[in-house]
């Protein structure tokens, strides 16, 4: 690397993904991360590891029809039509062979997740590992990082600056811990530090909505790509857009999961009373949540729930930890709570008629995976911004784009560095939508710098 990398990877996530899809194509890189912690700091690592992949080899073996069509579509519908048309055309067409190249070629235990569906999704097409918990990702990735003769990482650094002259990127500019600072020749930068969640001045002026709620991501996604993009004249877009999450488990300060609500749980206020439709999504839930009386409220499921739920590596850490209140009827768990006895015990009785097809649901929930019955169990959930979903505008080669939508050559955004399918706001949040753009678009960019190199 007398001359400097290939490519130059800021960030230690989904960009771990690009500095192994650019080695495997004949690049040199070099992988620069803020966190020595990076494998249990940032937010890939904090993620369930669900990769959507549309018409993968796996969900023909189900029998399952999917295609990125499909995958389009669902976007579309999620966001209203107003994520951005191209990129959702690019990341569904490539999540398939993107989660067929993770299992193949870097030796991800990848799977189809069909034992339930998320929100928005018309099919099963989320791809996981075992315990379905991102740090497992994150640390099989790290290690064929620190394989490959090909890569190098410089850790901790922090990537602070790029230089560009008449033919695109020319260096970038690295800062070490004691201050000082290294310009670094290269032709391709890959900005992959995800968003600005953790500068809450910025949450404060582009999501006021969940400015005050829990941030449950990287203490190092601090705007960075922001800055230096629009430095280089970058084009910005849907700033306004994050994932947002209302299963928080309030004690453990850990994920309980919206897999309880899919198979059938119930999510009421400080009042006892449910507030809404759960199943519309976990997203748009947090600022829900955040909204009503003291920004709390109780996940309630069964026995039944609690063991389908043991899948996930979140879902055994809150348990573990003593969040879990159990009771043998509503009586008893609203004691074990503190919510309004009546108040309770009506509402649950009423969520189960409805979950039996007695009568509708007053908020337009129809997922009913069956009703509550047994002991019940129940967690007290937080609302809480996991990552914002704007950034840098990208083309279909995660190639960052100005104003007029021209190519800035050798600049690339991956991940929460670049805008996002999410569209606006909290809502057009499709699970999967923080993975796939953080390792789709690392993929892709790698893929473009080789064509470049040749």
């Amino acid at each position: 690397m007398s001359d400097g990398p290939d490519l130059i990877v800021a960030g230690a996530g989904g960009g771990l993904a690009g500095a192994l899809r650019a080695a495997e194509l004949g690049l040199s890189v070099l992988v620069v991360e803020a966190s020595e912690h990076f494998r249990r700091g940032n937010n890939t690592s904090m993620s369930t590891a669900m990769f959507p992949g549309a018409g993968s080899r796996w969900q023909r073996e189900a029998g399952i029809e999917d295609s990125p069509e499909t995958f389009v579509a669902d976007i579309m519908a999620k966001t209203k039509n107003q994520a951005e048309p191209r990129l959702s055309r690019t990341l569904a067409g490539v999540s398939a062979e993107l989660v067929e190249w993770l299992h193949d070629s870097v030796g991800l235990p990848l799977s189809l997740v069909t034992d339930f569906n998320y929100p928005g999704h018309a099919v099963p097409r989320c791809h996981s590992i075992e315990g379905r918990h991102g740090s497992g990702v994150i640390d099989h990735l790290a290690r064929r990082v620190a394989e490959h003769e090909n890569i190098e990482m410089l850790v901790p650094a922090t990537l602070v600056d790029v230089l560009t002259d008449a033919e695109g990127v020319r260096a970038a500019v690295v800062r070490y811990p004691d201050g000082t600072e290294e310009e670094i020749p290269t032709r391709a930068v890959l900005l992959a530090t995800n968003g600005f969640g953790a500068d809450r001045d910025l949450v404060r002026r582009y999501l006021p909505e969940i400015a005050e709620a829990l941030y449950q991501g990287s203490d190092r996604s601090l705007g960075d790509a922001l800055r230096i993009g629009e430095k280089l004249g970058a084009a910005t877009g849907f700033l306004d857009a994050y994932q947002g999450h209302g299963a928080v488990s309030a004690s453990a300060g850990t994920l309980l999961g919206w897999a309880t609500i899919i198979h059938g749980a119930v999510l009421v206020d400080t009042t006892g009373h449910r507030f809404g439709n759960e199943t519309r999504g976990y997203s748009e839930y947090a600022a829900e949540l955040a909204a009503r009386p003291g920004a709390t409220g109780w996940i309630v499921l069964d026995e039944t729930i609690f063991e389908q739920c043991q899948a996930f590596q979140d879902f055994r850490n809150v348990v573990a930890s003593g969040a879990v209140v159990w009771a043998d009827d509503a009586t008893e768990l609203a004691a074990a709570t503190g919510l309004p006895a009546d108040a309770l015990v009506a509402e649950l009785a009423a969520a189960q008629a409805i979950a039996r097809g007695e009568q509708p649901d007053p908020y337009g929930r129809t997922n009913w995976e069956r009703p509550l019955d047994g002991r019940y169990a129940a967690v007290r959930v937080v609302p809480a911004l996991f990552h914002t979903q704007g950034g840098l505008l990208v083309d279909e080669h995660a190639t960052v784009v100005d104003a007029e939508d021209r190519p800035i050559p050798g600049l690339y955004a991956a991940g929460g560095a670049a805008a996002s399918i999410s569209g606006h706001g909290a809502a057009g949040y499709l699970p999967g939508n923080g993975l796939l753009p953080a390792f789709g678009l690392a993929y892709l960019a790698a893929g473009d710098v080789a064509r470049r190199t040749a």
